[in-house]
């Protein structure tokens, strides 16, 4: 059984960094993906970044590239997500999730392993 804890959230003002951090437990195959989504109330969950665990590739959403990096610590199974020059729509809950391969990195419904969240509240 595989465990995710998220933790890092809280409030900042617009242009402020927050560093969220997953760490993974139980048995997880050498190589796995890694993904941050981010859901905010009526709206979808929304992949927002993934890494490849063992090949260090990674992914982003349009809206966060050059914003949010993605990466990891393998000695600690942890993954990190620094986010930085947040806006007030980054305001969401933000969950870690994996799967065995990062193909279609961006869709929740296949990922069997999530976090319980973490919120992240921006403001104007």
């Amino acid at each position: 059984q595989v465990q995710l804890v998220e933790s890092g959230g809280g409030s900042v003002q617009a242009g402020g960094s927050l560093r969220l951090s997953c760490a993974a437990s139980g048995y997880l195959y050498s190589r796995y993906c890694m993904t941050w989504f981010r859901q905010a109330p009526g709206k979808e969950r929304e992949g927002v970044a993934a890494i490849y665990i063992g090949e260090d590739s990674t992914y982003y959403t349009d809206s966060v590239k050059g914003r949010f990096t993605i990466s990891q610590d393998n000695a600690k199974n942890t993954v990190y997500l620094q986010m930085n020059s947040l806006k007030p729509e980054d305001t969401s809950m933000y969950y870690c999730a994996a799967k065995p391969n990062c193909d279609t990195w961006f869709a929740a419904e296949r990922y069997k392993f999530w976090g319980q969240g973490t919120q992240v509240t921006v403001s104007s």
